[in-house]
């Protein structure tokens, strides 16, 4: 039976994804929740900031001059810690991903390191005990992987080693060439996707991705009152807040040429896969 947590939820914060103001951050908010619920319970919303995790683990030990990103669980200290000798301290996906990379033998062959790495992170999200958690990284892998071949396809780059998993649906937009990849039966907001997939600005093109985000954690938690459920969805909420907040008007050209970029590099992969 799952906890609830009235006075927790009742004190949040009323936010749409077009706020101005927020009474509190992301991470500020998984500080608080960290003495707020239940240990178990805050193991899973440690799950929601993973993302950060691999964007450190992946900058550190490919020796990317970037930023480390302080919304993740762990130091880079722990990180560089697991890189050089496993302690046990990291995700069993990390550790598997970090092995594959000191011995030169990747886990999905012919795809980038970034991939591999999303690739192992969505096979452990979807297999986490909580219902929630299983079906927001499946629903969000799938958004990503049909956003990411419509785009391919619209610039005639290839997808294959693009599209994330190993699922009943993953393998159908590696091989279909219908317009819809013969999903719109089983994927509800497959029209709503080839929609927004003709936007010309990427900006209001991410906006309308988020916004159906946004839409999906309203409907699943709908009847979710007091629950770690409502807790999850809400931090969620909060980081696509906070990104908008943060975004200039450059962000959508930035972004776009950033996109290019990455599905163009990474689809020279095979020649420079062994490069370090």
């Amino acid at each position: 039976m799952k906890r609830n947590y009235y006075c927790l939820v009742a004190g949040l914060q009323d936010i749409t994804l077009d706020i101005h103001k927020l009474s509190m951050g992301q991470v500020e908010f998984r500080n608080e929740l960290q003495t707020e619920v239940h240990p178990q319970d805050y193991k899973l919303v440690q799950v929601l900031f993973f993302p950060f995790d691999n964007k450190n683990l992946l900058n550190i030990i490919t020796k990317k001059e970037e930023e480390f990103d302080e919304r993740g669980n762990f130091s880079r200290d722990l990180i560089e810690a697991n890189i050089k000798e496993l302690t046990g301290d990291l995700p069993d996906y990390m550790n598997r991903f970090i092995t594959s990379f000191k011995d030169n033998e990747p886990v999905f062959p012919n795809m980038s390191h970034e991939n591999q790495l999303t690739a192992l992170f969505y096979e452990h999200a979807v297999s986490l005990y909580d219902e929630f958690l299983r079906e927001w990284f499946s629903f969000n892998r799938d958004i990503n992987n049909l956003l990411t071949a419509l785009v391919c396809r619209r610039y005639d780059i290839p997808y294959e080693y693009q599209v994330i998993g190993r699922d009943e649906i993953s393998e159908t937009i590696r091989k279909s060439h219908a317009r819809d990849f013969g999903l719109t039966a089983e994927i509800p907001y497959m029209d709503d996707l080839l929609n927004i997939a003709k936007e010309d600005d990427i900006q209001q093109r991410e906006k309308a991705v988020d916004q159906l985000r946004w839409n999906y954690l309203e409907e699943v938690t709908f009847f979710e009152y007091f629950t770690i459920d409502k807790i999850l969805a809400f931090t969620l909420k909060l980081g696509m807040v906070e990104r908008w907040l943060a975004l200039d008007k450059d962000y959508g050209t930035q972004l776009f040429e950033e996109l290019l970029k990455d599905l163009k590099s990474s689809y020279e992969l095979p020649e420079t896969f062994t490069d370090k």
